[in-house]
């Protein structure tokens, strides 16, 4: 529930304050700028991170192997590329800090972990 919070609350309101402030800082139109510019900047790399990750999915495939941590990546991408969608100058950060591979190694083992606490927790459904 905390997540939840922070997630519709916090956030949101971290955003608009930062957006304000640049607005005031640089000017509203090139804030606008801004934000549209990290739109199509996000959407590009995201579709070319995210087909990378398929082929890599694919290759592990054609090897016979399994594909974990290239499915990691590949939701890395996503996250990372609808984040850059979404406007605001924090998700941006965060967003493109989930596309390259350097930064989603500090992510990984984060994820390994929630992981491993829900399959303790036999909250894991495979269907």
């Amino acid at each position: 529930m905390k997540w939840l919070f922070l997630a519709l609350i916090v956030v949101p309101s971290l955003e608009l304050a930062l957006l304000f402030w640049a607005s005031d800082a640089i000017g509203i139109f090139p804030t606008l700028a801004l934000i549209i510019a990290t739109g199509f900047i996000g959407a590009f790399l995201a579709k070319k991170q995210g087909m990378k990750a398929v082929r890599d999915i694919q290759d592990s495939f054609g090897r016979f192997q399994p594909p974990g941590d290239h499915l990691i990546n590949a939701a890395f991408v996503l996250v990372g590329g609808v984040l850059l969608l979404t406007p605001g100058f924090i998700s941006d950060a965060l967003g493109l800090s989930l596309l390259f591979r350097p930064t989603q190694k500090l992510y990984r083992p984060l994820v390994y972990k929630m992981i491993q606490k829900k399959m303790k927790n036999t909250r894991v459904i495979v269907r």
